[in-house]
């Protein structure tokens, strides 16, 4: 058997072993140990073991992730959604679907100081979907906007995923930020814009409510104050220099815990559920990585990577066929794993071979960029894509009186905006790049 061979038969093992509900991490570390082992022999394989966990994790860009971790478990337990969500609804909520919208525009802004899709969907899903309930909103469209919204913590930055990117393709942290951020005011917008279609044609799924007044908005806007100083100072501490984007995610992390403090909603017991959620999260990214780093050593020995760019590259294709083709790929990919996975395993194999394109005559550093925030948005399509689709199982689970199906009728909608900015994206590099070379 060629090293070729050997390399495809690893990529298969791998998905029989997540088929077969094995953890990825070991799905991708056992059959990268025994290829590896094939093919250099038992000596090379404990030589490359001894040091694997420590090239990786000693990495200094790696601390980034645990503590933005933290930043979304701090805004998680210290009910920042709740502000957020009350601010949003009392802006929009008297309009035709605008409990909806509010969800949606909730899930952004908490998606700035979370990362994360499926905390995002299930903390504002306690929130909104109670709310919604109570003022008669169709369970359909209730849940799939919850479903989509959760997409936008890791759209909106900070973004673990993204995060995870830029230091698989030694990417700059906060180019990739800034380039994610039109992207992710496209997708809060066209979320909305479907939930204005959609009770435009059925008004009957979400009636209207009394308006707030000024005073219950002021109310709202005092108590989201936190979460505007923590982004600002954050982030306009990275741009303006002030701090790296590690530094920056320390000081999120104090920000929100200072913050959830001032609600006196922090205390010993959630404090600590805090940092074991932060850890187990942060232990399982970091699992997976040692078992991407075998598999991915061992197609490297192999040279599947080497031979898959230059096959790439060699054939008759338009580049855009090509990078339209991988795109498809990651939606099949979402169907079945998550979305950080999915990066990790990857990257390292496909980023090389579209690195070698010649894409709308942009430099290595844009077409880079580009090319992490499409494959973020196509892999945010798999968290509500069928069959599997992550999030809709997290907030069926919290609506259990909804039918899945009905949750997975209401995305529908939703999706057909996904694959119009997903075309856009592709189409338009300068959307995701503009503001990028604008403050760089």
């Amino acid at each position: 058997m060629s090293s070729l061979q050997i390399g495809a038969t690893l990529f298969v093992s791998m998905l029989v072993l997540m088929s077969l509900r094995v953890p990825l991490s070991a799905a991708m570390f056992i059959p990268g140990a025994i290829g590896y082992w094939a093919m250099a022999g038992e000596s090379a394989l404990l030589n490359y073991m001894k040091g694997l966990a420590f090239a990786r994790f000693s990495v200094y860009d790696l601390s980034v992730i645990p503590l933005f971790i933290l930043m979304g478990q701090f805004a998680t337990q210290g009910g920042l959604s709740r502000a957020l969500f009350r601010f949003a609804n009392s802006l929009v909520g008297h309009f035709r679907g605008g409990m909806a919208m509010a969800s949606i525009y909730a899930c952004a802004a908490f998606g700035a100081v979370c990362g994360s899709s499926v905390a995002t969907a299930a903390t504002l899903s306690q929130v909104a979907l109670p709310e919604m309930r109570r003022h008669q909103y169709s369970g359909r469209l209730a849940t799939a906007t919850l479903a989509v919204g959760g997409t936008l913590g890791i759209l909106i930055p900070p973004s673990v995923p993204l995060v995870v990117y830029a230091i698989l393709t030694e990417q700059n942290i906060a180019k990739l930020f800034l380039a994610a951020f039109v992207p992710g005011l496209i997708a809060t917008l066209g979320y909305c814009l479907v939930i204005w279609i959609t009770v435009r044609m059925r008004p009957d799924l979400a009636p209207s409510q009394p308006r707030h007044s000024i005073e219950e908005r002021i109310t709202a806007l005092f108590e989201v104050w936190p979460v505007a100083a923590v982004f600002a100072i954050v982030f306009g501490g990275i741009y303006a220099g002030l701090f790296t984007p590690t530094e920056g995610a320390a000081v999120g992390a104090a920000g929100t815990f200072f913050a959830a403090l001032l609600r006196n909603e922090l205390n010993w017991k959630t404090f600590r559920a805090c940092l074991f959620g932060t850890a187990e999260t942060t232990g399982m990214i970091f699992l997976i990585f040692v078992g991407a780093d075998m598999l991915n050593g061992a197609l490297a020995l192999s040279q599947m990577p080497t031979h898959l760019s230059d096959w790439v590259t060699g054939l008759e294709w338009s580049p855009l066929t090509i990078v339209a083709s991988i795109i498809a790929l990651y939606i099949v990919l979402g169907f079945f794993m998550d979305e950080l996975s999915a990066v990790i395993l990857t990257i390292p194999v496909v980023f090389p071979a579209v690195m070698g394109l010649d894409l709308w005559g942009l430099g290595y550093s844009d077409k880079a960029i580009w090319f992490g925030i499409l494959v973020l948005m196509v892999m945010q399509i798999g968290l509500v894509h069928p069959p599997v689709g992550l999030n809709i199982y997290i907030i069926n689970s919290l609506a259990r009186d909804i039918p899945i199906l009905e949750t997975f009728k209401g995305v529908l909608p939703f999706l057909a905006s996904d694959f119009l900015r997903v075309i856009l994206l592709f189409l338009f590099p300068s959307i995701s790049l503009w503001l990028v070379h604008l403050i760089s």
